[in-house]
């Protein structure tokens, strides 16, 4: 009888290929999940993002004393990106020298999330204007409240209103965000308060 004192180590190719095997069912699973952790995420950050530029632009208007705007960067869509500023001249136009810029977010929104508002800043030209006290200044002189959805266009049925948030601007001023459940949600509607 022959005798080895030396122990092999190693993995056998039926081991390695068993384990390839459990990693690739494992990817399958995971990846779908994963890409819709990451929309949510960036779902999340652009309104966020939005609800900043809002509330900085409130505050510079009452700081300074002066109308504050928020305007689409090409001037007519919101995916396009946003430039905030001080409104020396009132003309709801970005001049550089004469206007005093709060922010600039220059990155388009990805081709799965889509903006879409009511009141101001759904005019032609969209806007969201706050005057010298903080309050928002609509497109007509009937004061009313606005709403921007953010939303991934990349889903359908029962998964729509969990990948919607709205931006909700009162008459006040006050700005606040919300997550609709339904289409009748009255907590988070395009009309409410």
């Amino acid at each position: 009888m022959k005798t080895t004192s030396a122990l092999a180590f190693g993995f056998t190719l039926i081991e390695l290929m068993v384990t390839v095997a459990v990693a690739a069912i494992l990817m399958t699973v995971a990846v779908p999940s994963l890409t819709t952790f990451l929309r949510n995420a960036e779902l999340t950050t652009r309104v966020n993002s939005l609800l900043a530029s809002i509330n900085a632009a409130r505050s510079e208007a009452m700081k300074r004393g002066r109308d504050a705007v928020i305007i689409p960067l090409d001037g007519s869509n919101w995916n396009t990106g946003m430039i905030a500023f001080v409104d020396v001249n009132g003309n709801r136009t970005y001049e550089l020298g004469t206007d005093t810029l709060i922010y600039e977010k220059a990155e388009p929104l990805p081709s799965y999330l889509t903006i879409t508002a009511n009141n101001s800043p759904n005019a032609s030209p969209p806007y969201i204007r706050f005057d010298a006290h903080g309050y928002p200044k609509p497109v007509s002189s009937d004061l009313r409240n606005f709403t921007m959805s953010i939303a991934r266009n990349d889903v359908t049925g029962s998964e729509e209103f969990s990948q919607t948030r709205r931006l909700i601007v009162a008459i006040t001023g006050r700005a606040r965000t919300c997550k609709p459940v339904s289409a009748t949600d009255s907590t988070c509607s395009t009309t409410g308060n």
